[in-house]
This record gives structure tokens, C-alpha cells and sequence, in this order.
């Protein structure tokens, strides 16, 4: 039997929201993985930093800036063990400058993605998928990256209907 995994970065702390600051417990990505978990079996991983950005929303822009620009590989948390028992993995992120937080990166280069199925989904506040999914088949050749689900972060509780058509377009449901 497939096997799926999502793995996701998210940030909570102080987020943008349509115009405004708002403090959030939960990140947008991590509320819309909720949302998968419930639908599909899976297994989770949350990508999180060593040195996690600032709390506070435009001093966190600012340093994601900065490693973009540096093409940094910021050090994770940990790491699963391996990814080879998996056959899809739906990697959730938040658009930071028009791709993924370079923190994604560092998890995708640990591993070989090849002949697996990649679901990518970005959380943004309208800036859409950015140039993720051509970055993500730049970092995982050999892997089927699938066209990808764009959410507005402050809908994240209200995407089901959306993640639900994404997941059956995809044979997941």
C-alpha cells in the first residue's frame, strides 16, 4: 500500500493577514495540514528551524530575506530517519520571498526524491505558489512534482472544500 507523508514548515508567532499583524498559536500551514491529516491517512513531519526566525512578522521577513539572498541551508531541528517508505509527500510551506522558506530547502537536499510523487502546497497572503514547484523539481530530480495548491493563510481554516478537490485530483481520496 502508497504510502503518503506530509511534511511541512509553519510559522506561527505574529503573521500578516490581508492588511493586518495578528498573533497566531497555530501556523496557517500547519492549520491547512490539520485539515489533510483528517482526510487522508498520512504520516506528519514538522520541518522546524534550529534558530527559528523572530517572533515578530517584519523582523522574520527581514532574516528570511537575508537567507534567501544567502542561499543559507539554515540547520533543522532533526530529520526523519528516511523518506524510502513513502511514495508521495505533500510539502506544505508558507511563500516567503516567492518560493519556499530556505529552511524547505535543507530538508529536500537531505534526501532522494526520485521516483516519489511530490504535493506541494503554499500558504501565502497573495503571492500564490511563486517559483516553488520549478524550485522544488530543481532540488528533487528525479521526482514527480504535481502541480501545486495555493491557500490564502488567513482562509487556512476554511480551505477543506479546496484541499479536498486538490487531494481527489490527485488520486489521494
Amino acid at each position: 500500500m502508497a504510502k503518503t507523508l506530509i511534511a511541512f514548515f509553519s510559522r506561527a508567532d505574529e503573521n500578516y493577514f490581508g492588511g493586518a499583524m495578528r498573533y497566531i498559536k497555530v501556523g496557517n500551514t500547519e492549520v491547512v495540514c490539520g485539515i489533510i491529516k483528517e482526510l487522508i491517512e498520512a504520516d506528519t513531519f514538522k520541518i522546524e528551524m534550529k534558530d527559528p526566525y523572530s517572533p515578530v512578522y517584519m523582523t522574520c521577513i527581514d532574516e528570511a530575506k537575508k537567507d534567501l539572498r544567502a542561499k543559507a541551508r539554515p540547520e533543522l531541528v532533526s530529520l526523519p530517519d528516511s523518506v524510502e517508505a513513502y511514495d508521495k509527500i505533500v510539502l506544505a510551506y508558507p511563500n516567503y520571498w516567492g518560493t519556499m522558506p530556505m529552511v524547505v530547502f535543507t530538508f529536500l537536499e537531505a534526501f532522494d526524491f526520485s521516483g516519489k510523487t511530490i504535493l506541494p502546497l503554499c500558504t501565502n497572503e497573495g503571492s500564490g505558489m511563486g517559483s516553488s514547484e520549478r524550485d522544488i523539481k530543481k532540488t528533487c530530480p528525479g521526482a514527480n512534482v504535481m502541480k501545486g495548491l495555493s491557500i490564502t493563510g488567513s482562509q487556512a481554516a476554511n480551505s477543506k472544500a479546496s484541499v479536498q478537490r486538490w487531494l481527489s485530483a490527485n488520486g489521494m481520496m
